[in-house]
């Protein structure tokens, strides 16, 4: 394990991608209190493919944007019983992807939920940190922005 000091600061929320997903840059919330990372999608369908259940389900990659939508398909790691900051529990297909952040690619289970209500179409939790990052969370965006292109 590096230490410390030599791992990479992060704010509470950063720009990340999801590029094996089609998702070039969403931004997301970096919460050390959840344990599992979260993508909000919807239209989520099942289906079958080599033997295997797989999911296919639609993202809007950027806040207050309807328009940009990016259809996904990816096979289904496991479905998770994930209890939320109120308390209630739902059960979501997990999915295994490569997180980029601040030059790092990273292989990270993400939980597929409706996110609408939420303020942050993805929620990066702890599991997806772990011994790769700190977290200062008075800053934001420490690993760059998105490139204003299509902005």
């Amino acid at each position: 394990m590096a230490s410390r000091s030599h791992l990479p600061v992060i704010g509470w929320r950063e720009w990340v991608s999801l590029s094996e997903l089609g998702i070039e840059w969403v931004k997301a919330k970096i919460d050390t209190g959840a344990r599992s990372s979260s993508l909000h999608a919807w239209d989520l369908r099942q289906f079958e493919r080599d033997g295997a259940t797989w999911v296919r389900f639609q993202v809007h990659p950027l806040q207050r944007n309807t328009k940009t939508t990016i259809e996904v398909e990816a096979p289904v790691l496991e479905f998770r019983s994930v209890k939320s900051s109120s308390g209630q529990s739902t059960h979501r297909p997990v999915i295994l992807t490569t997180l980029v952040l601040f030059g790092q690619h990273r292989k990270i289970d993400l939980t597929l939920a409706s996110r609408d209500q939420m303020g942050f179409r993805m929620l990066l939790g702890r599991e997806a940190l772990r011994k790769s990052f700190l977290v200062d969370p008075s800053r934001s965006f420490l690993a760059g922005r998105r490139p204003t292109k299509g902005r």
